[in-house]
């Protein structure tokens, strides 16, 4: 069989290119970056409230983002579970930082690099992306209500 005639399968890994990555490392170094300042803040209790939430004060229930803050900070000191206590939605988000950093890490460090991903990214509409978000947001928000209520009743 010629090589022309070859089946045209796509392969798993190809090199990246050097723009694929730096942006990779411009990436897992601002992920990183983030999560050591967060470690930063915590460590040290660094008030991050200089001004009570204004929705708190006004209708007596958290907001959607409240304990996003906390989250993060329990989620880079290593307490995962209790970071999915304080708000699911932004321990998930920080999940998901982690593995985007891992991938970026992989990209910019070894230059491995899948178009896989890359053609899974373009298939997923931007509308989809945005409603599984807004749909992860008001489920962590449900849950903080229920949490707070519930304590409220003891």
């Amino acid at each position: 069989m010629n090589q022309s005639q070859q089946p045209n399968t796509p392969k798993t890994f190809v090199r990246a290119t050097a723009r694929q990555r730096l942006i990779a490392a411009i990436v897992f170094f601002a992920i990183a970056g983030s999560f050591a300042g967060f470690w930063a803040i915590g460590h040290y209790n660094i008030n991050l409230y200089p001004f009570p939430c204004g929705f708190k004060q006004r209708y007596g229930l958290p907001c959607p983002t409240c304990g996003f803050t906390h989250a993060v900070l329990y989620f880079s000191q290593g307490q995962i579970m209790r970071s999915f206590f304080a708000q699911p939605a932004a321990a998930l988000f920080c999940t998901l930082g982690v593995v985007t950093a891992f991938f970026a890490f992989l990209i910019a460090a070894f230059g491995v690099y899948s178009p896989l991903f890359e053609r899974l990214i373009l298939s997923v509409k931007l509308r989809y992306i945005i409603a599984v978000l807004v749909f992860v947001l008001a489920a962590g928000w449900a849950f903080t209500l229920t949490t707070t209520l519930l304590q409220r009743g003891r």
